[in-house]
């Protein structure tokens, strides 16, 4: 029994951290979603009142149809470039070790100072990308002034720190058996098929971990649309950029509670957020058995 205690003294400051911040906020939470709440007085039982409201707020299915815009198409782009990159990165060449460290580099810079970067190189004016355009004859876009095109230039800066991702699967490419190559070699498979039927089952695990991740990370995109839209309410009272193009869910719900100071308000959208969330990934992880293979299966 004095083991016991002992132990817990250990562990209490862990124990007290968690209580603390993870599960008092949790529940927290759901308590002021269910509240009328602006940080100033105390909160006010209103029940599911904020819940009704979201679901006849036309910013709540506008954030909404950007998150899954970015879920959906920038997700799979940035996956499928993470796993051709590290399919480059897996040659052994002379000097691989200084490239790997070349595509890895955007991954460690600050998200912040990436999107102050990314702002200036999408300027219409000039900006490097589009002096290049021009350079070419090419249709010079304003990228972050033109509604179609906000949402583009997120995904070419995720494309541009999807080197992490890269080093994932470069991992995992590594811990690929070579005597399978090896065998499928001597019979005569060429690389198409060594690639859909060794690489990208043995990636399998890999992949759902990353698409998971992805779609997490996409459900909670704030600091770069934040930045690029210039952190500044519009004229229509939304710091979603131009046309709200750039007004996703994790935006509209910063902008709810620290614009607005509804904070029963932004906690029920943060508890739709989280049951999207578990819904998505229960259904990728329902469904995965069909397509992830496991090492001796």
């Amino acid at each position: 029994m004095q083991t016991f205690w002992k132990g817990l003294a250990f562990a209490s400051p862990w124990l007290i951290g968690f209580l603390a911040f993870t599960v008092y906020p949790f529940f927290g939470s759901l308590y002021f979603s269910l509240t009328e709440y602006d940080l100033f007085n105390p909160p006010r039982w209103i029940g599911l009142a904020n819940y009704k409201e979201i679901l006849q707020d036309e910013s709540f299915y506008k954030s909404l149809r950007n998150t899954f815009y970015m879920a959906g198409i920038a997700v799979p782009i940035t996956l499928v470039s993470s796993l051709l990159i590290a399919l480059l990165l897996n040659f052994k060449v002379k000097g691989i070790s200084v490239y790997r460290t070349i595509y890895y580099l955007p991954a460690v810079i600050p998200i912040v100072a990436s999107a102050i970067l990314w702002t200036w190189l999408l300027n219409p004016d000039y900006g490097l990308i589009n002096i290049f355009l021009r350079s070419i004859g090419l249709t010079d876009p304003a990228w972050l002034l033109d509604p179609a095109y906000t949402k583009p230039s997120l995904i070419l800066m995720s494309l541009w720190g999807s080197g992490a991702s890269a080093l994932i699967f470069l991992a995992a490419l590594q811990g690929v058996p070579q005597q399978y190559y090896e065998a499928a070699h001597i019979d005569g498979a060429n690389v198409w098929y060594r690639f859909w039927k060794i690489t990208l089952p043995a990636l399998s695990p890999v992949i759902l971990f990353q698409l998971i991740m992805g779609l997490i990370g996409a459900f909670q995109i704030f600091t770069e649309s934040y930045i690029l839209a210039g952190g500044r309410v519009d004229g229509g009272g939304s710091l979603g950029g131009p046309d709200q193009s750039l007004l996703f869910y994790a935006v509209n719900l910063y902008q709810e509670a620290f614009v607005f100071l509804k904070m029963g308000y932004a906690s029920a959208l943060a508890w739709i957020l989280f049951i999207i969330v578990l819904i998505i990934t229960a259904v990728l992880l329902k469904t995965s058995g069909r397509w992830v293979y496991y090492g001796g299966e």
